[in-house]
């Protein structure tokens, strides 16, 4: 590059005046661009911010005056798409089901909710199986699909333990009590208990007797009485009336009772042993009995009813008994 001296650059130099210079004239389009840039400059970060939340904002006001529309279009396009599935060969037209048992088939059909045109593609598999294992008797179930159009149901069911016979409904139940079906006459083999609240304590009843195998011979039933104690019931008629409290040790008398004096074979129809340390037992009676019984039932009712009191009061004096206060003992 050539140096150019001072002096040499002012020698060809003249005196101007400012204001003869020419004035360049800016348009406003021009003015607008330089301030355009010099924001962006300065605050482009700010700008950026709020052209996005703008755009947020103009965004969601439009989806939400949109809402049922798009709503419409998106059951409409699943609808089109169930249909072309099914068209394509892929519809469900097979569904095996295996290991139930109280169960229905009608109930898990239900449970799985497939409609005629559902399409093995858009079945959800694990909603189908939350709803099957509410199902009372389910204990756990696995669903699977296989393609083209097969679906594949195993249940595992609750354990049945017990037949609970109430209101004239028999159900079976499990180990809790808990009802898991009504009994159609595949459960013979279970114990049947009868009467109000004979569920919840007839597994405790059932391992009691089976510490004692020849009381359950010939044994019917076990009735709950006032949901406090239990009846042993035989297919003869004779009932075993067990104490409320000490039901272990009243069987193990009437075991031994049994196996010594073949107790439970004998001609009665009432075997009571509430009481401990007593054996109360009620022979069967005869026909001649019976009616001799009735006659005299009839004959003491028409001896009421003519007499001046068929319906005699109360004595108004109660006989009492007096006991003595307990004695306090001296520290």
């Amino acid at each position: 590059m050539q140096q150019v001296k001072s002096e040499t650059f002012l020698a060809g130099a003249r005196v101007v005046d400012p204001r003869a210079l020419p004035v360049p004239v800016r348009s406003p389009r021009r003015k607008l661009a330089n301030n355009i840039g010099r924001a962006w400059v300065l605050h482009r970060k700010a700008i950026l911010r709020g052209a996005a939340i703008a755009a947020l904002l103009a965004t969601t006001a439009i989806v939400y005056e949109l809402r049922e529309p798009l709503g419409t279009a998106a059951v409409n396009l699943g609808e089109v798409a169930q249909g072309r599935f099914a068209a394509a060969g892929l519809a469900i037209g097979e569904i095996s089901i295996s290991g139930q048992a109280l169960t229905s088939e009608q109930a898990i059909f239900d449970a799985l909710g497939i409609e005629p045109h559902t399409s093995t593609v858009s079945f959800d598999v694990e909603a189908a199986r939350q709803r099957i294992a509410e199902l009372p008797a389910v204990a756990g179930v696995t669903v699977r699909k296989t393609y083209p159009g097969d679906v594949i149901v195993t249940v595992t069911e609750k354990l049945p333990v017990a037949r609970w016979r109430v209101d004239g409904i028999t159900f079976v139940v499990d180990g809790a009590g808990e009802q898991i079906g009504e009994d159609r006459g595949a459960y013979r083999d279970l114990p049947l208990v009868v009467g109000d609240g004979a569920n919840d304590d007839a597994m405790v009843m059932i391992r009691a007797l089976d510490q004692h195998p020849a009381l359950k011979d010939n044994l019917v039933a076990l009735s709950r009485i006032a949901d406090r104690r239990w009846d042993l019931i035989y297919d003869t008629g004779l009932r075993v009336q067990l104490p409320e409290l000490g039901v272990a040790r009243a069987l193990r008398n009437l075991d031994f009772y049994q196996a010594e004096y073949q107790l439970l074979d004998r001609d009665v129809t009432i075997i009571d042993l509430r009481v401990d340390t007593l054996v109360a037992v009620r022979p069967t009676k005869t026909e001649e009995e019976l009616a001799r019984d009735e006659k005299a039932r009839k004959a003491a009712i028409i001896e009421r009813a003519r007499s001046g009191q068929p319906y005699p009061m109360p004595p108004r004096t109660l006989p009492s008994i007096a006991f003595p206060q307990p004695t306090t003992t001296p520290q």
